[in-house]
């Protein structure tokens, strides 16, 4: 099994990788398979259930509206994020949805969109089923998938064991533990990001490759610009008022200020900008998934304003040291907030981060993996019970602070000689097992923690 660093990071939707970009993505395979196997012309009506935690928190995720917008041919990555709300109620009041954007088939929003908050299919907690109708009712097709966290969809025919999308690409330097991925470092002499960049490039050239993820990390620049500039109230029903661009006049308007911490505020602000752009359905990069999408930004804002010498080689290598972190996450672990609660978002990004900036502040593989480590140590057990099913409350501010977080796991290992008592390993293994462990109300379903404690208004 292969993956690359773009498939960690991609763009997408917000508010949420698992609950928006990835039945969106879900809702158009199914659909373009009914055209590629000629069953589009029979269908008079499509039918979406959607099961566990897409059930439990899906309207406040946009999880019918993503499968709305995925079965009429739209993708994460191209939706105008600014008319899709429009396109969903256009569907809703004309009781029709075109199919792959072109074929008409009869909709009742009622009854085609099904969320159910107590049921679950058996592989993962994110299950949904999409079913195809002739004229007569007779099923055409019906077809599962789960969304498996950060934008990730596998077919529900690939069994209770399937976490990763299957590629198996022979790379130069595979690796499924830090172990080994530090063993090919001492061995080859290599960086992290060499590793990384060495086997990229069985999939693409390096200037394809170093194309993309300036590709990726401009799309953050604009994220974190269009969250600055937007005032208002994040919709949803919660009343958050948008941060970002108070605190963005106050840091530009403060130019002579000394204070010592200025840098932290300014992290702060580019995970707020980032985090409110995604609860409010904007254009943002996974990072590994929505709800923990301003910690790479974030700390690669950072990288880019405080550090002399900054520049976009130090970007590439950044991207690709977090994303080879990620990797460890998404095949040994969980990205999934439904599966092993926000240590599993939040955690992995800030891990990811720690590992990119130690990276390119010029760490050695050890203390790299040192920073991975510190990064997801001190979020193990972080449950995911987002109020009112929205990604705002307490995930917006979750980024900041793991954000910082980061920046301050990178400084701790680069003050050592990347020895330590536990190990990246180690650690993602009990990431795993902690999440196994957590109750399922504390995972994405909003029965438990904030979710129930705090009055929603």
């Amino acid at each position: 099994m292969a993956l690359s660093a773009l498939d960690l990071f991609s763009v997408g939707i917000g508010p949420s990788s698992s609950h928006t970009v990835g039945p969106m993505r879900a809702a158009k395979q199914f659909a373009d398979g009914l055209k590629g196997s000629g069953l589009l012309s029979s269908t008079t009506r499509v039918q979406a259930e959607l099961f566990g935690s897409l059930g439990a928190t899906g309207r406040g995720h946009g999880s019918d509206k993503a499968v709305v917008l995925g079965l009429q041919g739209l993708e994460p990555e191209t939706v105008d994020t600014s008319t899709a709300d429009d396109q969903v109620a256009a569907a809703a009041l004309d009781a029709e949805l075109r199919i792959s954007g072109d074929h008409r088939v009869d909709f009742n929003w009622d009854e085609d969109v099904v969320l159910h908050r107590r049921k679950s299919l058996p592989a993962h907690p994110n299950g949904m089923t999409f079913r195809a109708l002739d004229h007569s009712g007779a099923v055409l097709s019906e077809r599962s998938f789960y969304s498996i966290g950060g934008g990730f969809v596998v077919d529900g025919d690939a069994g209770p064991d399937a976490q990763v999308v299957a590629d198996e690409t022979p790379l130069p330097y595979p690796f499924t533990t830090a172990d080994e991925l530090l063993e090919i470092c001492r061995r080859e002499g290599m960086s992290i990001s060499d590793v990384m960049l060495a086997n990229e490039l069985v999939w693409r050239s390096e200037a394809e490759l170093r194309e993309e993820l300036l590709k990726l990390w401009a799309v953050m620049r604009e994220c974190v610009d269009n969250g600055c500039a937007a005032e208002g109230i994040l919709p949803g029903g919660l009343q958050v008022r948008r941060r970002a661009p108070s605190l963005f006049r106050t840091l530009t308007a403060d130019t002579g200020v000394t204070d010592p911490l200025r840098a932290m505020e300014w992290v702060n602000l580019y995970a707020l900008a980032v985090n409110e752009e995604n609860a409010a359905g904007g254009r943002i990069v996974t990072a590994p998934t929505n709800g923990a999408a301003g910690i790479v930004p974030a700390v690669l804002h950072y990288y880019a304003k405080f550090v002399p010498g900054a520049d976009d080689d130090g970007v590439v290598r950044f991207l690709l040291a977090a994303a080879a972190v990620g990797i460890l996450f998404k095949i040994n672990a969980s990205i999934s907030g439904a599966e092993v609660g926000c240590q599993g978002e939040v955690g992995s990004a800030c891990s990811m981060a720690a590992a990119g900036l130690c990276e390119v502040l010029g760490g050695t593989p050890e203390q790299v993996e040192n920073a991975a480590e510190v990064g997801i140590e001190h979020n193990l057990g972080l449950t995911c019970d987002p109020v009112g099913g929205l990604v705002q409350i307490p995930c917006i501010e979750r980024n900041a602070i793991a954000s910082v977080k980061a920046i301050n796991a990178a400084r701790l290992a680069l003050h050592g000689d990347g020895s330590h008592k536990v190990s990246l390993d180690k650690a993602i293994k009990t990431m795993r097992e902690t999440g196994a462990d957590m109750k399922t109300k504390y995972k994405e379903t909003s029965r438990g923690g904030l979710a129930v404690n705090v009055i929603e208004c």
